[in-house]
């Protein structure tokens, strides 16, 4: 069983254990690859906008800020609010 969600890339990316700078086991996942995306367009960011209301504005979904991340090039969904033009890719069915 996956501590992921069903629609994460890390689903079935297997766990493993490496010590931390004191020595104690820490499980970790390997990044995937980031999926090919294709774009539907550009975002003009406005004050007071977060990247979890343009994912359900444009993705349908809050918790797919990620994408929005990903597509950007963005290490963490925040770094976003400091662009002016924000790549959006295309809605899921």
């Amino acid at each position: 069983m996956s501590e992921y969600d069903d629609r994460s890339r890390y689903r079935d990316s297997p766990a493993y254990t490496v010590p931390d700078r004191q020595g104690r086991p820490v499980s970790v996942v390997a990044v995937p690859p980031a999926p090919r995306q294709p774009e539907a367009g550009v975002h003009l960011l406005r004050d007071g906008e977060r990247p979890d209301h343009l994912a359900a504005r444009y993705l349908g979904d809050p918790a797919g800020f990620w994408r929005l991340a990903e597509a950007n090039d963005a290490m963490q969904a925040e770094w976003l609010t400091e662009r002016r033009e924000i790549i959006v890719p295309v809605r899921r069915p």
